[in-house]
């Protein structure tokens, strides 16, 4: 299985070594949307709604991307992707940006040949499994057949994890996180493994949520984040900087009820370089002077995004933890705007 993710990573950073190119900023204006990858559908994170409009966690960023750039939150074309496809879809120009429960590694980073422009999810990867099964502890799985993504950091994750407690099991390959979640509650699997957030997603949405629980155990650091392609390196600064735009909004104040009253201008420098009435932030990036704003107004700040797709008064009903602020003990930092 190592094999066929490695020679899976050759092919995809011969791509990226071919195909990548500067310009994404003007392709994307010259196109009038942004080409966004996602997931297939994970409750909270991606899907369409009843409407088939995207909504999400991370379908957010995708459309405060477009919103600084293209002044357009809704001009967005949503590629699903799967764990397989999705290297390929980015080093090839399929999509100009990929924002899918994406774990950031040092290979990704560098043998793919991508950039991740930062975390907007610290995660973790862990286990679920029917509350009959009467397991408390991950330790205790040893012959459990389990359902994994294949091409992901998971499924070398849980190699590592049987080998490291010396216990067996028997992967049940699948491609999407709804095809687990089939194949999970119609029992051909004892154990779903992947990131903690994406299993209460999945949980959330069974038919009898309180007949499945997620183990406590925590087995890795996923630190999830959009990523973009190597050889655009402006590119690369318009996605982290919109990344970063959300989270000082939220540490500043800025929320989508008060950003018109502040754009106007405040007593603090950096909101008012944020916003854009000081300062030539926007200019750096090729951008006008609105662009922050307008990203923030697209679905409100970090918190707001967090709180409105899969915050505890959501069905999801993720606390914050390591995703709060720093200044509130997490780990969701931004550089200054300065």
């Amino acid at each position: 299985m190592k094999k066929t993710v490695f020679l899976g990573a050759l092919t995809v950073a011969g791509l990226a070594a071919g195909l990548a190119s500067a310009g994404t900023l003007d392709d994307v204006k010259a196109r009038g949307k942004l080409n966004c990858g996602v997931t297939t559908g994970v409750p909270g994170f991606a899907e369409p709604d009843a409407n088939g409009v995207w909504q999400g966690f991370d379908v957010a960023v995708c459309r405060a991307v477009a919103a600084a750039v293209l002044g357009d939150n809704m001009a967005v074309e949503f590629v699903p992707t799967t764990g397989k496809t999705r290297f390929t879809a980015l080093a090839s120009g399929e999509i100009d940006l990929l924002a899918r429960n994406t774990t950031w590694t040092m290979s990704r980073d560098v043998d793919l040949k991508f950039e991740f422009v930062g975390v907007n999810y610290y995660d973790g990867q862990g286990f679920m499994v029917p509350a009959s099964l009467g397991v408390s502890s991950a330790a205790e799985l040893d012959g459990a057949t389990v359902c994994i993504k294949t091409g992901t950091t998971t499924e070398l994750n849980l190699a590592d994890f049987f080998r490291a407690n010396g216990i067996s099991y028997e992967p049940v390959p699948i491609e999407t996180g709804s095809e687990a979640a089939q194949l999970f509650l119609a029992g051909s699997c004892d154990v779903y493994t992947t990131d903690r957030s994406a299993l209460a997603a999945q949980r959330a949405n069974f038919p009898s949520p309180d007949d499945y629980v997620v183990l406590p155990d925590v087995i890795s650091k996923e630190p999830l984040g959009p990523l973009v392609r190597h050889g655009d390196n402006d590119w690369g600064d318009i996605a982290r900087w919109t990344l970063n735009a959300l989270i000082t909004a939220e540490e500043l104040g800025v929320t989508s009820d008060n950003i018109a009253e502040m754009a106007a201008g405040t007593n603090n420098p950096e909101i008012n370089r944020l916003l854009g009435s000081e300062g030539t932030l926007g200019e750096m990036l090729g951008l006008d002077a609105e662009w922050a704003k307008r990203a923030i107004m697209s679905g409100g700040n970090y918190g707001e995004v967090f709180e409105s797709n899969i915050g505890t008064a959501t069905n999801i009903g993720l606390s914050r933890g390591l995703n709060a602020q720093w200044k509130d003990g997490g780990l969701i930092y931004s550089p200054p705007f300065r």
